[in-house]
């Protein structure tokens, strides 16, 4: 498959044409476009990718179920919550890298280093001695994970027609879907049988063969610039940028979790971020020849609004997601069945993604469909906050459902007009922004989320019981501990699960809020023609 008769062209160099076709024709900006690839070749290219996707999605909630085994091997309870962090933050510092150093060093260059850096995080996971060999191991393989995914989109954006994009990515989406809804049951499953440990070493096997057909597969021409390509690189950007997102993040996962939001840590490291954020804009306005990220491009009004949409859609997604099942607890429900009463809402991302590519492969249109998908979303957002601890069911799964299908579509929407609006060779670096954005919005949607329902159910327990010794220890218990409101006895039980409630739904109203920005940024977005041919002509 990767030598046909008719092309036995080497693919050796991303710098030759794809699979040795001659490039036909170069967009306006004089950037090399890859042709168009039969059916099969295109699948097996998308394939070799999105093996990435689903391991790198799988890798963010198998550790959901291995922190307490992993916590009683290494008797470091305390350090649990940093092998989440680790990951997270790495994964969203680094994603917005990847589209300009894959545009000098090429996208199978750059998904083979990203591939390279998980497997071997992935492996110091499964033979850490130690917590902080385990967090060492979660650092590198977020940076590859992040990396995958960023690029994987990329990749499907080179050889994929805007017109056709949005079907794509409703793959991608399916495969990122798929990775975390599996991850977790992975998790618990390989534990439970053969140990902890081989949950991260499973992966390895799978890895090498995503490297082999990315090795085998992915050509993508990148434009020769004469003199070395280290050159290009934009370092200073680059650290100031890495620096910003790493201290912005890491203050936003420990305030109010680890320690107090007034702790010197959070205080230093939000005061610090500012200063590379600062440092960030003047080195790509100022100084950069090449711009890790082209500020200018935020100047136009659809990339500016798809980013903010981004930014605001995630947030709330973060923000009410790790509540629905708490909520289900708090009815009764176990942690399994909670999990699966998650189920509509990745159903609704893979129906909402593929719907709104197929639309807009059909329409070649996406300004009408963006507004109606943030509605669909603010839609299931706003009925959460109707339930009570007597809503059925079925409305419950309807809702998810909602809000899954808005998600999905707006995220493809999103992707499509930022692309559309930017010229051929900003594509990939715009791409790497809109991560940025959701990967930003991710940490920030949390960290809202968790402190509005601490406050709020702070608040109305003191209201619902009271301030007397008695109280004060019953509140102490639930506060430290979700468990301890099923052990409660009446009257307790009752008031501390009406407080539980109210604090839900102050987030879901949050969550609400947040989703109505989104709705009024996307508002704000122009329509650009979708191309029905990769050089946009």
């Amino acid at each position: 498959m990767p030598h046909d008769a008719e092309r036995e062209a080497p693919i050796a160099s991303e710098e030759s044409p794809l699979l040795g076709d001659a490039v036909e024709s170069n967009t306006a900006d004089d950037v090399p476009v890859a042709q168009e690839l039969p059916t099969a070749k295109l699948v097996a290219v998308l394939l070799s990718v999105w093996i990435g996707v689903f391991l790198s999605s799988l890798d963010t909630t198998v550790i959901s179920t291995l922190l307490a085994p992993i916590s009683s091997e290494f008797n470091s309870f305390a350090s649990l919550s940093w092998i989440t962090t680790a990951y997270l933050i790495a994964q969203a510092a680094l994603q917005p890298l990847f589209g300009k150093l894959t545009d000098i060093y090429g996208r199978r260059g750059g998904l083979l280093a990203c591939n390279t850096l998980f497997a071997v995080g992935t492996l110091l996971c499964g033979f850490a001695r130690d917590e902080y060999g385990m967090i060492a191991g979660r650092i590198l393989a977020g940076a590859g994970g992040g990396g995958m995914t960023a690029i994987s989109s990329i990749v499907a954006t080179d050889l994929v027609p805007l017109r056709r994009r949005g079907v794509v990515q409703g793959g991608g989406n399916l495969a990122y879907g798929t990775g975390a809804a599996l991850g977790g049951l992975y998790g618990g499953i390989v534990n439970d049988t053969i140990g902890w440990r081989w949950a991260f070493i499973l992966q390895i096997p799978i890895i090498v063969v995503s490297s082999i057909f990315v090795f085998l597969y992915v050509n993508i021409p990148i434009k020769k610039i004469e003199g070395p390509r280290h050159k290009r690189v934009d370092y200073l950007g680059a650290l100031n940028l890495v620096m910003f997102l790493m201290l912005f993040l890491l203050a936003l996962n420990t305030g109010g979790t680890l320690v107090p939001w007034t702790h010197p840590l959070v205080l230093i490291a939000l005061s610090l971020s500012v200063v590379f954020l600062a440092g960030f804009i003047y080195t790509e306005k100022f100084i950069a020849k090449e711009p890790v990220i082209p500020l200018k491009s935020l100047q136009d009004r659809t990339v500016l609004a798809s980013c903010l949409t981004m930014l605001f859609m995630v947030m709330s997604v973060y923000c009410v997601y790790f509540f629905i099942p708490i909520y289900s607890m708090l009815r009764g429900a176990s942690a399994t069945a909670a999990g699966v009463n998650l189920m509509p809402f990745s159903v609704g991302i893979s129906i909402g993604s593929l719907g709104a590519g197929l639309i807009m492969n059909r329409t070649g249109r996406y300004y009408r469909l963006g507004l109606a998908s943030m509605f669909v979303f603010n839609l299931g957002t706003g009925l959460f906050c109707t339930f009570t601890l007597h809503t059925p069911r079925w409305p419950q799964m309807l809702y998810l459902l909602f809000f899954g299908m808005g998600y999905g579509a707006t995220l493809t929407v999103g992707l499509l007009s930022l692309i559309a609006a930017v010229k051929h060779s900003e594509q990939a670096t715009t791409t790497s922004s809109s991560y940025l954005f959701r990967a930003t919005g991710g940490t920030i949607g949390a960290a809202v989320g968790s402190a509005v329902f601490q406050t709020s159910l702070r608040t109305h327990l003191l209201k619902q019981l009271g301030d007397g010794e008695e109280a004060g220890e019953v509140i102490r218990r639930v506060l430290q501990d979700f468990g301890e409101v099923a052990k409660l006895v009446q009257p307790w039980k009752g008031e501390v699960t009406d407080a539980y409630m109210s604090a839900l739904r102050m987030v879901f109203t949050v969550g609400f809020a947040l989703g109505t920005l989104g709705l009024l940024t996307i508002a704000a977005m122009r329509e650009n023609k979708l191309h029905k041919t990769l050089d946009r002509r």
